[in-house]
This record gives structure tokens, sequence and C-alpha cells, in this order.
């Protein structure tokens, strides 16, 4: 199973969309249409790159936009970019989402107390390669991280690339620890303040800080894949959420998006064009005391 990627609009412009093609190159939601299992034999998760390692820019699924593009968040009307934390510099890891998988904001999580944040499950992925925006990879899951973010549930699953070559010996959340000490001590650290500089207060964390093993991840996963199906049947409300699909719901679904009517959404967004220059002020280091 492969996909490609097309970019419409100016990168680093409000304009910028990236849309997604399956093998037959049709149109597809990579919210919807991606399955969630690359192999569910093996417990191999489809992971969707939103953000590749070191990079700033804030991009992320589209969930409000028909085909769930990815595009770069949007603040008081201003490209947003995470900002540098010492000593951290943009994302340290390849950032992206499991497709087929939503925090259900109407329900309340017994874990953490919080209710989700509506969208798809996020994943930290550790492997060494720097992934490219748009790509779809195949990651073994080794953990998780429950976040509570402005009263929200947002779990970060930590997984590798299946085709890393330290893959092999990464199989639970103990073997980061062993392989690659500091690594979530760093991931904890980092959303813990990394909306600091914007004036927001630190994260908290659920379970006191502490990861929980791949077993836990594997069930929490399969939770928000249980939301989403619940979704996409109408028996959970969509709110604001687009769950227009080329490959999943079928042709008597609201959500039954044709080949044609998808074509007719991308070509109503503006044609990829010149690329707009970072500001400068992305590559500020932000320095403050630790509480």
């Amino acid at each position: 199973m492969s996909f490609t990627v097309e970019e419409r609009g100016n990168p680093n412009s409000l304009s910028y969309r990236l849309f997604f093609k399956n093998a037959e190159g049709k149109y597809i939601s990579p919210f919807h249409d991606i399955p969630m299992y690359a192999d569910e034999s093996q417990n191999i998760f489809h992971m969707v790159v939103e953000v590749p390692r070191w990079t700033n820019a804030k991009m992320e699924i589209a969930t409000k936009d028909v085909l769930n593009p990815i595009k770069q968040d949007v603040k008081k009307g201003k490209l947003r970019y995470v900002a540098n934390v010492f000593p951290h510099k943009g994302y340290i890891w390849n950032y992206g989402a499991i497709p087929q998988t939503w925090e259900d904001p109407a329900h309340k999580d017994g874990d953490t107390d919080c209710c989700g944040d509506n969208d798809p499950i996020d994943v930290c992925e550790i492997g060494s390669r720097v992934c490219s925006r748009g790509e779809v990879i195949k990651v073994k899951v080794l953990g998780i991280l429950a976040m509570i973010d402005e009263g929200e549930t947002d779990w970060k699953v930590i997984a590798i690339n299946v085709e890393d070559p330290e893959a092999e010996e990464l199989n639970n959340i103990g073997d980061v620890q062993r392989l690659k000490p500091g690594y979530l001590e760093a991931t904890v650290d980092w959303f813990r303040r990394y909306k600091v500089p914007d004036g927001k207060p630190e994260n908290r964390f659920a379970f006191n800080e502490e990861f929980k093993d791949k077993d836990f991840a594997i069930k929490v996963i399969k939770s928000t894949h249980s939301f989403w199906e619940a979704l996409l049947c109408q028996k959970a409300s969509a709110g604001e959420l687009n769950c227009k699909n080329t490959c999943v719901s079928a042709g008597d679904s609201p959500y039954c998006c044709s080949a044609e009517q998808a074509k007719a959404a991308v070509a109503e967004t503006c044609p990829c064009g010149k690329e707009e220059p970072i500001p400068p002020s992305v590559d500020t280091w932000f320095y403050y005391e630790r509480k």
C-alpha cells in the first residue's frame, strides 16, 4: 500500500495544502482513508508524518477541511511555529498521527479524568531518519505518554519506523530508556514547556509523568479507533469535523465523497506556487527556569 502527496498553494503561506493520493492516483483523506493498521497481526500501524524532526512549522491534518489535507496551524491570523525552548530545536522527533483514530471530546478518559482533544492520536517517531512531510510510514508502537493540554487528554504515542536500523532492538518503552538514554526525559520536558513562550502555562501529565508500556499504548490506540468508527457511523457527533472520504463510507453515507467531487475540491485550492520565506524569528531560542 503506497501513497503520494500533492502540494497546493505557496509553501510557508496561509494558502499551502498537502493533499494525499492512493496508489491508484485517487485523492484520499489521510484522516479517514488510510488504514490504521499496516499489519494487524504484528500490531504495526500506519503513521502520517505531519512535522519532520528539527522543523518548527506546526503542520497538522486539517480535520475540519474537505479531504483533510495537511496545513499549517494558524493563530490570530498568523502561521504558527513552535518555539525553541533551550536546549530543544523544533520538534525532537518525526511527529504525526495514526489515521482512523479520534480522541473523542465527549468521552472522559478514566485514567486522565479529561475528555479527548478532538484530533487523531499523536505519534512521536524516534528513529534515526528525518522523514518528509506527508510521508506515510509503518511504525512499531513502544509506549505512550498521557499529556493534559489545557484540560484535554492528548495522548502521545512513542513509536519507531519498522525500517529503522534499531527497530529490531526496540520493542517496549524500557528499551527506549536503555538504548536512547535521556530521550524520554527530553520528550516530557519538550511537551511540558513548548507553549510557555506563547504565554501559556506548563502542560501537565497523568501517571506522574511516567510513560506507559506498549500493551497499554495499543489499548489506547484501539479505543481511539473505536471512537473514529462511531464518528464515521454517525453514532458520535462530528461537530465541525469534516468526515468526507473516498474509500471508507458507503455510497448512501453523507460522508461518501466521489473521485470527481474530490478532484473538484482540490481544484478549488490555489495551484502550487513560490515558497514564501520563513521568518528569522523562528530560530530564536527561549530560556527560562524550570519550575
